[in-house]
């Protein structure tokens, strides 16, 4: 099957008649709705790079399961090669989008499920891998879109899975039959998942003896009996309802984030990947997140370059950018937004094969690369605040500027330097403002921070990784100590 365009892409999104509920309503049709919209055409977007004659060397791989030419967001990657034109791809969407295009959480649930099937199987007897092999050559002929669910609620975080006063808090196991199982729980801050044709279910943490229930991998379709989404809200979210494109910031994508309820949702044996084997749960967790963090370092990177080029053009445009101040503040962006970049295309290239066959990024430098992003695009959006002005939060909106009486007011007193647009320094202005505190920030900052793991998630890999007796004995051999 050929890869899809964009537009084949929203419309058989469309045909899945997924519906959430939003606001407070319960509502279809969702690619059209003006909150869900701009998130669709992000993930369009990375169809179509797939058909641009300048991307499509980047974005189109030959599948090692089918031989058939595919979108490299379902590819397994097979090389270290591949790993870094990952990191690449991914910096190159967030340019074309300024945020969170949505379908890397997928693939890199697809790599992970990949290499832990074939090792379960190989301890336990089971067929999981292939299973998983059979299911991910349709997911690359069909050209769908995944989602990646592992975050469950976790209720008391003091308490383990099977000590919650609630046990669906982690989604698990209701029930066991002949041909499948019956899931129960929740998945939370699923950024694609009303944009995707199917959703891989996998644990939040690494199981233990008892919790056999909660060790479960699956994969279902969007639109499965008994799932249910919940919209989530985002900081001026409603700007996109009111048609005005100036006051939205970014005026063409955007992204979401859901909640998702499992109720009794049935998942035929066929699609089962983990049941109840524990000691592989945390496996599955580990090189999720690993490749998940390896992600940060090439689309929020992406997303720097936008905010790094607004910043020195609303500088330009305020007269200012030939200021040692403004220069200086400029390179400290560049230098952190390439700092994250570089860990990204760092722990690509120290990748290893699996024992599947698939290739694994360095999980050390992978989980520095995520520490990095909980922290510097704070302090780029920061900087970018800085170089923008006061303005930033305090610029009137798109409807007084079309005002017959305040419109010419706003115009003559908004003028900076000579021969810039007024309308265009408050577009700049508002795209700012979207990254640093609007509807943008929620993919920029807030998912930078708790996307793959929290920092302290990615410190307790560090620490686990290091492996700093090696670093004590250099210093025994150094000075002759036994």
């Amino acid at each position: 099957m050929s890869l899809k365009t964009g537009d084949e892409y929203v419309e058989s999104i469309k045909s899945l008649g997924l519906k959430a509920n939003l606001m407070g309503q319960k509502t279809g049709n969702l690619p059209e709705n003006p909150l869900v919209e701009p998130s669709i055409r992000a993930v369009a977007a990375t169809y179509d790079c797939a058909h641009h004659a300048e991307t499509k060397p980047l974005f189109r791989v030959r599948s090692t399961i089918s031989g058939e030419e595919i979108n490299r967001f379902t590819h397994l990657h097979q090389s270290t090669e591949d790993l870094m034109n990952k990191v690449i791809m991914q910096r190159y969407c967030g340019n074309v989008t300024a945020c969170c295009f949505q379908r890397c959480v997928g693939l890199d649930a697809a790599n992970a499920v990949f290499s832990v099937t074939y090792e379960c199987d190989r301890e336990h007897g089971t067929d999981y891998h292939q299973r998983f092999r059979d299911y991910w050559s349709r997911i690359q002929l069909e050209d769908l879109v995944v989602d990646g669910a592992m975050t469950d609620p976790k209720g008391d975080r003091g308490k383990r899975p099977k000590d919650q006063t609630d046990p669906d808090l982690f989604l698990r196991v209701v029930e066991r039959k002949p041909d499948g199982v019956v899931v129960r729980g929740a998945k939370f801050h699923q950024t694609g998942m009303l944009n995707s044709h199917e959703i891989i279910v996998m644990p939040t943490l690494n199981m233990r003896s008892g919790e056999e229930d909660w060790a479960i991998c699956f994969a279902i379709p969007a639109n499965a009996q008994g799932i249910r989404f919940i919209y989530g809200r985002q900081t001026s979210d409603t700007r996109k309802l009111e048609g005005l494109k100036l006051d939205v910031g970014n005026p063409t994508f955007g992204g979401q984030e859901v909640m998702t309820v499992f109720e009794d949702v049935f998942v035929p044996e066929e699609r089962i990947f983990l049941n109840g084997e524990v000691n592989h749960s945390g496996l599955l967790v580990e090189r999720f997140a690993a490749y998940h963090r390896q992600s940060y370092g090439g689309c929020k990177v992406g997303v720097g370059d936008v905010l790094i080029g607004a910043a020195a053009l609303i500088a330009r445009m305020n007269g200012v950018e030939k200021a040692s101040h403004i220069r200086d503040k400029i390179v400290e962006m560049i230098h952190l937004n390439e700092t994250m970049y570089a860990c990204g295309i760092a722990c690509s290239a120290r990748g290893h094969q699996t024992l599947a066959g698939n290739y694994e990024i360095d999980m050390l430098l992978a989980n520095v690369c995520k520490l990095n992003v909980t922290r510097f695009p704070y302090e780029l959006a920061r900087l970018a605040t800085d170089i923008a002005g006061g303005l930033l939060g305090t610029m009137p909106s798109a409807k007084d500027l079309e005002d017959d009486v305040v419109g010419p007011y706003i115009k003559k007193y908004l003028a900076a330097a000579d021969g810039v647009d007024v309308v265009d320094r408050m577009k700049v202005m508002r795209l700012i403002e979207n990254l640093v505190a609007g509807a943008g920030s929620v993919a920029y900052l807030i998912e930078s921070m708790h996307g793959a793991g929290p920092p302290m998630a990615q410190r307790i890999m560090i620490a686990r990784q290091a492996d700093l007796e090696s670093k004590i004995n250099l210093v025994k051999e150094i000075l002759k100590i036994d």
